[in-house]
């Protein structure tokens, strides 16, 4: 089978529309599939970069679509905590029929779509993202959370598996941010209760666990990857090397996992120090033809930078200052003092600022609380557009 996730259709990386390499990568997609006898396809989520896809994106999923239903081969989709389920689950009975299993709803958690090979059925079990706040209803969790949603949802997985002919084979499609995994900046925010990471071992009991949501394609366990995104969409995705994986199921369930290189447009590249010298230096010759952040470290802001950095570098994209200053300067930016910091540690600070001392335990409570409550009226907001 042939993992993949986060296509983020319709996504730009900075001012650069990446519709083009999108449909490279789809090209790319089908011809893996034809060329090495691909029995199966799995997409792990965020097929489309916004609940509502400009219509060149909606197109592209359509041309995608068409060409994996002509190959005949079945495909098992997700969605993802970028697309809205229901927009994405439209017409799901309707294409089914062509082979496209699409899993958007979550009370389908424990409904597996089951295929054949020579050895026997493959059981995949979608769970589409689970928005806490969204699902504590259909899994009748007390106190909602990544980790007991998913895990309730796994449940119902292993239930079902308990009923099936034994041998048979099991592989789970996630959207989540599992413990171990290796962030990137290009990822939205999941996090609720201020704890956003589920641990691996929720998915105990099954095959291979093929995982949605961080852009970096890694292994957590034998069983339990993330192909990461096709493409990159941030520069913090510089050393990335973007793949998917070719995975194949033995009759006991064993693992042999390859990683197939996906067509990148444009390598990314990163450099940092005063313009003069940025111009100046040889060594930076090699990142002419990149797509180029370039952090500026002068103490004063030069005049025109970006224009004279993109007449050495002209796929410059991205400009950053970060001054060089002592540690005492009065002057250090507040955006380098938040640095790293989430909304919780920020407000936290914040308090401590005003009132001299940091909030306690009650009120580091109401504040969670009050975050949590923002990220699930925007996830309702996103349902609802």
């Amino acid at each position: 089978m042939l993992h993949t996730s986060d296509w983020h259709l319709g996504r730009s990386f900075h001012r650069v529309s990446m519709l083009g390499a999108q449909a490279d990568f789809i090209r790319h997609l089908v011809l893996t599939v034809r060329e090495r006898d691909v029995d199966a396809v799995v997409v792990s989520g965020d097929v489309y970069d916004r609940a509502v896809p400009p219509l060149a994106a909606v197109e592209l999923f359509d041309d995608a679509l068409h060409r994996l239903a002509e190959l005949g081969v079945p495909t098992v989709m997700i969605s993802g905590n970028h697309d809205s389920a229901r927009r994405l689950g439209v017409g799901a009975g309707l294409i089914e029929r062509a082979g496209i299993h699409l899993r958007t709803a979550a009370a389908a958690c424990g409904t597996p779509v089951v295929l054949t090979d020579t050895h026997g059925d493959v059981a995949f079990y979608g769970l589409p993202y689970l928005e806490p706040a969204l699902v504590k209803d259909e899994f009748a969790v007390e106190k909602p959370g990544h980790e007991t949603v998913l895990a309730a949802a796994m449940d119902r997985v292993r239930a079902d598996l308990a009923t099936r002919e034994p041998g048979t084979r099991s592989v789970v499609l996630a959207h989540a941010f599992v413990t171990g995994g290796a962030p990137s900046d290009s990822e939205r925010d999941i996090s609720v209760g201020g704890v956003s990471s589920v641990p691996a071992g929720v998915f105990d009991g099954v095959d291979y666990v093929a995982l949605g949501h961080l852009h970096g394609s890694q292994t957590l366990t034998e069983r339990v990857r993330y192909s990461g995104s096709p493409l990159p969409y941030s520069f913090s995705e510089t050393d990335h090397h973007k793949s998917m994986w070719l995975v194949d199921l033995g009759a006991d369930g064993a693992i042999d996992a390859e990683r197939i290189d996906c067509p990148v447009p444009r390598r990314l590249a990163r450099v940092r120090g005063r313009l003069e010298d940025l111009l100046a230096d040889p060594e930076l010759a090699r990142h002419e033809e990149a797509w180029l952040e370039a952090t500026l470290t002068d103490p004063v802001r030069p005049a025109e930078p970006m224009a004279r950095l993109c007449a050495r570098f002209p796929h410059t994209l991205s400009l950053v200052f970060d001054p060089e200053r002592a540690p005492d300067d009065p002057d250090v930016s507040y955006a380098t003092r938040l640095a790293g910091r989430d909304d919780q540690q920020i407000a936290e600070d914040f308090v401590a600022h005003v009132r001299g001392t940091g909030p306690d335990e009650h009120e580091q409570t109401v504040l969670r609380d009050a975050f949590d409550a923002l990220r699930a009226d925007e996830a309702v907001r996103e349902v609802a557009r």
